[in-house]
Order: C-alpha cells, then structure tokens, then sequence
C-alpha cells in the first residue's frame, strides 16, 4: 500500500495540474471570444461573396475560367487543416479520420488523392503514414492574418493546374458554439453553379467592364476569401474545443483529489489503529 508520503505528493501534483488547465482554460476562453469576434463579422462576407460566384457561374459557361470548368480527372486534393497543438479533445481526430477514410474511398474507386496540410497535427498524420503532402502550413494560427490565407490560395490555384485537378476540397472543423464544433466539407474548385431552388428570383448583374474581366479577378478572390474564412472557422473551434478539455480535465483532477483524500485518511486512520493496538499490547504485556 502506499504510504502517506506518496499519497501527499501524488495530492500535490494533481493540485499543480488543475491549477495548469485552469490557466490553460482561461487563456482559451480569452482567445475564443477574440476568434468568435472575427468569426461573426467575416461570415456575411463570405457567405455572400460565395452565393454572388455561384449566381455568376450559373450564368457563365464553365469553359470560360478554368476555376468554374468541371472535370472527371479522378484526382481529388484535400487540404486538412487542424491545429498545432494538442490538448482540445477530439479536434484534430474527428478531422484526422474523416480524411483518411475519404482517401480509403477515393482508392478504392481507382481515384488518386493529393494532400495540403495546414496545421503541424496534420503534417503529422500524414507522414507517419507515408504520404507527404503537396504543401504544408505550421504556426500560422498564432497570429492568423488574411496573408496567410492569401499565400495558400496562390498554391491551391497552382497545384490545381499543375495537377489537373477535378476537385479541391476543405476539411475543417466549423465553430458552432462555446462547446460545439462540427466536421465540415467545404467543395472550394470548380465553383458550382447556384440551385434553382436556391435561387427561386433569377438575379443577373450588368457587368463593367466586362464578365470575363471580373471573373479573372474575381474567383482568385474567392477562393482566398473562402479559404481565410475557413481557417477563422477552425481556429474558433479549436479554441472551443480545448477550454472544454480543460474544463474536463480540471473536473477530473478535482475527483481524482478528493479520490486521494479519502485514500489519504483511510492509510492514516489504519496507521493510528495500528499504533494504539501496539500500545495496548505493550502495557498488557507489562502487566
């Protein structure tokens, strides 16, 4: 059994872990409410600079650019993007997981599957399973910036032609809430074309100086826009996800101080008892 010593030391370390993830969840906290901030004022921008593209190409032949032309090349890239650190729980697995069974997927339909990796988990994941991504992006979400977004958007567009890419896909974890974030598909090239459906009032656009023109600067754009925005996304969950492991992990700390206490005074009390017996022995024995 242990002795009373170890029990103190082992109370003592989990003291000084606790008091770590409670720091550690503050400095989350903090984070998230900045990131959530960013969240919900790029959102609108992004949602309608996607919607305009979308009624823009419904209008376009896709021969036009190739970002809107479709093609059966069965080459898929997919850009993961995670975080650089650990210690958020199910963050970057979720992610992790769903873009590995994509591959398996992708595989068995004879289809080839190319890799960007945004974040140093995934960087990881990939080449401990010897696959080495086209590109990769670490520490950019400490001081996140629309450069960035920039600069991968420029080797999305390259890699798409360089490739000859079907499709360009994102795989992200979208911020719902302070505890909820959910795994997301984001179809980044070709541009779709809008729904009828979704679009039930048919909208075109008078163009100057011309479509063509707009199209050549606009879907770079785009592309980067949609791309900044999903890292904002994910930056945010990240942040959520991980003041909710450390909120577990200061809950299980708690129980496991209390678990020792009672271990603590258990070890104590058989010492006493065991000392008084002793006691009463030696003086009966005198007797």
């Amino acid at each position: 059994m242990a002795t009373l010593r170890d029990i103190r030391r082992r109370v003592s370390a989990v003291r000084d872990i606790q008091q770590i993830t409670k720091a550690m969840k503050m400095v989350a906290a903090a984070r998230l409410r900045r990131a959530q901030e960013r969240i919900l004022l790029a959102r609108p921008y992004a949602h309608k600079m996607e919607e305009v593209l979308c009624r823009l190409a419904g209008h376009t032949a896709p021969e036009s650019h190739p970002l809107l032309s479709r093609k059966s090349t069965g080459r898929h890239l997919l850009v993961l993007i995670t975080s650089d650190k650990g210690l958020c729980g199910s963050f970057n697995h979720n992610v992790l997981r769903r873009g590995w069974e994509f591959m398996k997927g992708a595989a068995a339909k004879g289809e080839q599957t190319y890799w960007v990796a945004v974040g140093r988990k995934a960087k990881e994941f990939l080449r401990a399973r010897g696959s080495s991504p086209q590109a990769e992006y670490i520490h950019i979400f400490g001081n996140l910036s629309y450069q960035h977004a920039s600069r991968i958007g420029q080797d999305l567009l390259r890699l798409h032609d360089d490739l000859d890419l079907g499709e360009v896909l994102l795989l992200y974890n979208e911020f719902r809430s302070g505890g909820q974030h959910k795994v997301t598909w984001g179809k980044l090239l070709p541009i779709e074309p809008a729904m009828a459906e979704s679009c039930p009032i048919p909208v075109d656009y008078l163009y100057e100086p011309s479509a063509g023109q707009i199209l050549r600067e606009l879907l770079p754009k785009y592309v980067e826009v949609q791309i900044y925005h999903a890292l904002m996304e994910s930056a945010a969950a990240e942040q959520a996800a991980r003041m909710a492991a450390m909120e577990m992990a200061q809950k299980n700390a708690g129980e496991m101080i209390h678990s020792l206490t009672l271990l603590y005074n258990k070890v104590r009390q058989e010492r006493i008892t065991k000392e008084l017996l002793e006691v009463v022995a030696g003086a009966e024995a005198l007797r």
